[in-house]
């Protein structure tokens, strides 16, 4: 069955990247000029999604305006001439359809997925995580898409993390199938480190089958007195089979101060209308040559 919808939980408060976030929502910060959701979007179009849904929370109508038309200053740029920038911001609108629900509680991920029930009625659908960006030559959410089709089973996306660090993400266990391909037989939510089945870790994609919503309905609160979706899974796995693909490309977690900077830098290192010059400007910081 192909997957058409896609559902992008953003309701976080963004607490890591105060004070910027006390009035801007983490996922409207800019990665050069874009904003990180909207590179999230980019993904799910890039791999064949057709509409998404974003569960947001108060404080986050940002995101709202962000992909709904703006005749104001389309009118504004029409009339100077500033085609490039008209063209831009047209295509915002136009990308896909976007929907949006407020989760009026945080009560975690998966509690956010949960309130995508009604929308995705009885329908396969990728989850997208606003907070991490993926630099692969094939989007990462298609790659898991490839993995659906073929299994049609859940798909989690999942990289190798040093093992000091599984305490900040949900494990996996289970049997290598080659080319990065896992059948799980186990998940953890956020493990000790000298408890974790593995170093295998999920990070901010999935390809989910309608039944986790039965599991999220009767799961309780886990890890940090939050509805994790990790826990759902864990209770699908006696129901259905679940993979997991270790994805190629590379994963910035655009909440972290460091991973946000360093998203920052890989973008504009890619874009030839600011990457030469940024590349010049990192040699002289390397070699001394400016002052800080």
């Amino acid at each position: 069955m192909r997957v058409r919808k896609a559902v992008i939980p953003a309701a976080g408060l963004g607490t890591r990247f105060l004070p910027a976030t006390k009035a801007v929502p983490k996922e409207m910060l800019p990665v050069v000029d874009t904003p990180a959701i909207q590179l999230i979007v980019e993904e799910a179009v890039a791999s064949g999604i057709e509409s998404i849904l974003i569960v947001t929370g108060r404080g986050k109508a940002a995101m709202e305006d962000h992909f709904d038309a703006s005749f104001e200053l389309e009118r504004f740029l029409e009339a100077r001439g500033k085609t490039a920038e008209l063209a831009s911001v047209r295509r915002i609108a136009a990308m896909a359809r976007v929907c949006f629900v407020r989760q009026q509680e945080a009560r975690g991920l998966g509690h956010a997925v949960l309130c995508a029930r009604d929308w995705t009625g009885d329908e396969p659908f990728a989850v997208l995580l606003g907070d991490d960006l993926v630099r692969s030559r094939t989007p990462c959410l298609r790659q898991l898409l490839d993995v659906f089709e073929e299994r049609g089973a859940s798909v989690l996306g999942v990289m190798d993390v040093p093992r000091a660090d599984v305490s900040k993400y949900g494990v996996v266990a289970g049997t290598p199938l080659g080319g990065g391909l896992v059948e799980v037989s186990g998940v953890v939510e956020k493990p000790r480190p000298e408890e974790a089945p593995s170093s295998t870790a999920i990070v901010g994609r999935y390809v989910l089958t309608p039944a986790i919503f039965d599991e999220l309905e009767r799961t309780g609160p886990g890890a940090g007195g939050e509805i994790q979706l990790t826990d759902a899974v864990r209770t699908l796995l006696s129901k259905e089979k679940v993979f997991a693909l270790n994805f190629e490309g590379r994963r910035y977690d655009t909440g972290d101060r460091l991973g946000f900077l360093k998203a920052t830098l890989a973008y504009a290192l890619a874009r030839p209308d600011v990457g030469p010059a940024l590349r010049e400007h990192l040699r002289d910081l390397a070699d001394g040559g400016l002052e800080p």
